[in-house]
């Protein structure tokens, strides 16, 4: 292959190590120019060996310039293997250190003495220079050799494949170089050699080396011990073959020379040196394993939780005390059984999948952490009963050891909550977000298809009379009454709710025809009629019936707004019977919204005005927020209780006039009280729509402008029970709102999907408790349990949780015991006009919140946040 082709090999490596380096940052990047560098160096003392030899014809002069090129070689590359190289940390690890590295350095200089150098230097010892250039190049091949083989690098999982190969490379040139220096080979060396293929050979491999390994993922599996282990014993490997070849020497009649004992004798000391230091550090070692071991056994022993180790088979090697209390089994039983017994059989095919996954280190990105991986399953208790468990699960020498705790409460309670999202409580009967839910999935299965589906819209004539005359306790049971009848009066498969007050509705599916249609809805205005046995007597109410069915490309807002058409022409024509929609009901829905907008219109005789209600600490009763809304008002003052008005888009999703002013009010006065002293934020409830809608952003960056008020003192609160379809659009919106500093908050958390369904998919910073949550609080145990669910759901998530409607002291002190940080409500203070806020923000703290000590630990189980998953509803 020549000179030239050594040169060439050299420089092809020299340009690929400076590509990498081109590519890397901090100390990997000058290694591999280091290395490049070295390659040059490689690449022109070939080249000028090639010219001497080829071109000129006559031997390379020797000590020459080669001499010097070549051995430029050696320290760049020593310094580019110590800024890879890992730095011992602390005393006692440099000092293993420098041993390791004299015990290979001078075993391989006692070796290579015993073996050539001897002899190489035994010559005309009046040449110093040349001299030096014999001992220079194996000592410094033995420098290097002992650094690949003593050192420890470091590099990422993609870089450590690099990182190798170029190793490799490196130590196939220098031993092609210690080779060189021996006498026979030395002596008899022609280019084109054997010798030229080990140079060439490590040439190439440092060409490949940067680009090996591209695109290996981030997080790999643990390495074996066995590089770790081989590592450790490098030195003593290394002294042993230098006494067995010092002794073989001896044996063969070449006695060792004052060279070999001198070093010999170093390297001796340094392994006694080396050996003591092992033994005493084994001996701290061993007592600080003993000082861990116990401390993990108190804290297994002592913990609620299920600990336990299972092999890589899984078959379980260690089970915890904590298991009888948990699962009812005594830890011997456990101990050699297999773990999969004890999964559900519906699930432990996925558990097993998980945790090999897990153990291969095949877990895909992004999904989990590589350290630890989280598994859900159920797990059978002594009993016979199946636990819903949660564990914590990480590596533990080649198996995995289990953290488990049962969570068949935290289950049980969020599904409770889940299905009180979406049911009527007095009823249990779907709510208005799970029939919405269920129309659109009814349409989008019958899409294209020909055959309909009808909603009815049912209200009951003469309700508020059984109100009025036998209480409302009477009337809660008329309309449990109803509900039953509703139920049993519909067909299997179809869906009946209620939407509040006296209005219920039912979803008819099955592609029925009309007539039949019809007939079910004169069965239901039939049973609906019959009397009531309400409080020892006999209750009668009609009823109102509106059908509409579905077409071609109808949405469900749409579907119902023509039920409730039909519904109300059914009312208009003297009650107690059954109207179908027609086209031409549409003018009176939109004769009864002009008079609702005629009701809401405010730029004409300004019966709406901005309510304000501070937001307190309910630590210290001091005013953290001000939540500014539209009210109607009377007599011209705010009242105490405000009947809000709760803001809607447009149709093109627009934010209403009456919108901007609420922005533009509430701004001023926010900007206004902060100028005189009072750092304090206000709080605006819009809906979905409007903050997704066409100008929003300017309309807010212009009124935070006018009014100079900084975005983060805005928070938006998202008011809608069920968020529209595409909440793309809306988390969107919602990432340019935090960009720009703008809170975010969700308003009555606990009703409709806005408070489950979306809760992890919107980046909201603050959580509203709903007022019908806090006015049960203390007084009925369910909604206590589920409104205690709900504040753990938000502080695991990070966020502030702020209770609406609180009027007692009782509600206060239980609130702050659950963990809720903040509050608004009628025992702080009532919601006051622009003017009179500014005397309120004065006045902390306000109620009889006055600081009461220290906040209460929340509930236990939420020292660790748990993930909470609530899907979808079923259809």
């Amino acid at each position: 292959m020549g000179d030239f082709g050594l040169a060439a090999a050299a420089a092809v490596a020299a340009v690929s190590c400076a590509l990498k380096a081109v590519h890397e940052t901090g100390r990997a990047r000058l290694s591999w120019a280091l290395f490049a560098f070295s390659a040059t160096m490689v690449s022109l003392g070939n080249g000028i060996w090639g010219w001497y030899e080829v071109v000129l014809g006559v031997p390379v002069p020797t000590p020459g310039p080669t001499d010097v090129i070549f051995l430029l070689f050696a320290p760049p590359t020593i310094a580019g293997l110590l800024l890879v190289a890992q730095r011992p940390r602390g005393i006692a690890a440099w000092t293993c250190m420098a041993l390791d590295g004299w015990l290979i350095a001078g075993s391989l200089f006692t070796l290579g003495w015993s073996l050539a150098l001897a002899r190489n230097t035994s010559g005309d010892r009046s040449d110093i220079i040349k001299i030096v250039l014999t001992l220079a190049y194996p000592v410094l091949d033995i420098l290097m050799i002992s650094m690949v083989l003593g050192l420890r690098f470091r590099a990422g999982s993609g870089d450590r494949a690099a990182l190798n190969l170029a190793l490799v490379g490196l130590a196939v040139t220098v031993m092609s170089d210690a080779l060189w220096t021996t006498p026979g080979l030395n002596s008899g060396y022609r280019s084109g050699g054997l010798l030229d293929a080990g140079w060439f050979a490590g040439s190439l491999l440092l060409a490949i080396a940067p680009w090996t390994g591209q695109g290996v993922e981030a997080h790999e599996r643990p390495r074996h011990r066995t590089i770790s282990m081989l590592s450790a014993l490098t030195p003593y490997i290394a002294a042993a073959v230098c006494t067995a070849g010092v002794l073989g020497g001896a044996v063969a009649g070449h006695a060792p020379d004052k060279v070999v004992l001198g070093v010999g004798a170093t390297v001796l000391v340094t392994l006694v040196l080396r050996q003591a230091i092992t033994l005493v550090d084994n001996v701290f070692m061993a007592q600080e394993l003993s000082a861990k071991e116990s401390h993990f056994r108190s804290l297994v022993q002592g913990s609620s939780d299920v600990i336990m180790i299972a092999a890589s088979d899984g078959v379980l090697q260690y089970v915890s005390h904590a298991v009888r209390r948990v699962y009812g089994f005594e830890p011997e039983e456990l101990v050699g059984t297999r773990l999969e017994l004890l999964i559900h059989p519906e699930e432990s095919a996925r558990v097993q999948r998980e945790l090999r996954a897990f153990l291969d280190g095949t877990l895909p990105a992004g999904e989990a952490d590589p350290a630890m991986v989280r598994v859900e399953c159920r797990i059978r208790s002594a009993g016979g009963v199946w636990l819903h468990t949660e564990s914590a699960v990480n590596r533990y020498g080649d198996g995995l050891i289990f953290n488990s705790r049962d969570v068949t409460d935290r289950i049980k309670l969020q599904t409770q909550l889940e299905h009180d999202a979406f049911h009527d409580r007095l009823t249990d009967l779907p709510n208005r977000a799970l029939f919405e839910d269920r129309i659109q999935h009814a349409l989008a299965q019958r899409r294209g298809v020909t055959p309909t589906i009808a909603v009815l819209f049912v209200d009951l004539d003469g309700f508020k009379a059984v109100n009025d005359n036998y209480g409302h306790t009477a009337g809660d049971e008329l309309l449990v009454q109803a509900a039953r009848r509703l139920e049993h009066a519909v067909r299997i498969g179809d869906t009946v709710a209620r939407f509040g007050g006296d209005e219920f509705a039912a979803l008819l599916v099955g592609d029925p025809s009309p007539r039949a249609i019809r007939e079910i809805a004169e069965r239901l205005l039939s049973t609906l009629s019959a009397p009531y046995r309400i409080a020892d007597g006999e209750v009668r109410v009609a009823a109102s019936i509106g059908i509409a069915f579905s077409a071609p490309g109808i949405a469900p807002a749409d579907l119902m707004r023509h039920a409730d058409a039909a519904m109300y022409r059914a009312k208009d024509g003297g009650k107690g019977r059954v109207e179908v929609y027609t086209p031409d009901m549409d003018a009176d829905v939109e004769r009864r919204a002009a008079r609702a907008a005629g009701r809401r219109r405010v730029d004409r005789d300004g019966r709406l005005a901005v309510s304000y209600q501070p937001v307190v600490d309910l630590d210290t009763g001091r005013v953290r927020d001000v939540e500014a809304a539209l009210c109607r008002v009377e007599d011209g003052a705010v009242p105490a209780r405000p009947d809000h008005v709760r803001l809607t888009a447009g149709a093109d999703g627009r934010l209403s006039p009456v919108g901007r002013r609420l922005l533009e009010e509430s701004a001023l006065a926010a900007a206004t009280w902060r100028a005189g002293g009072h750092d304090i934020g206000v709080t605006v409830g819009l809906a979905a729509r409007q903050l997704t809608g066409p100008g929003f952003l300017e309309v807010l960056e212009e009124t935070l402008h006018a009014a100079d008020l900084p975005a983060t003192a805005l928070t938006l609160e998202i008011i809608d029970n069920v968020l529209p379809d595409g909440d793309d659009l809306l988390l969107g919106r919602i990432a340019v709102l935090r960009r720009l500093g703008v809170r975010l908050s969700l308003d009555d958390f606990g009703t409709g999907h806005s408070s489950l369904t979306y809760l992890r998919r919107l980046p909201v910073d603050a959580l509203k408790i709903d007022r019908s949550f806090v006015a049960e609080v203390g007084t009925c145990p369910h909604l206590t349990v589920l409104t205690s669910t709900i504040v753990r759901l938000g502080l695991d998530s990070g966020l502030t949780l702020v209770a609406a409607g609180i009027d007692s002291h009782a509600q206060v002190d239980i609130l702050r015991e659950m963990g809720c940080q903040q509050g608004q409500g009628t025992w702080f203070h009532p919601a006051v006009s622009g003017d009179a806020i500014f005397d309120v923000l004065g006045q902390t703290p306000l109620g009889n919140s006055a600081v009461r000590g220290p906040r209460p630990d929340p509930l236990p189980e939420a020292r660790t946040p748990l993930p909470v998953q609530v899907p979808r509803p079923q259809t």
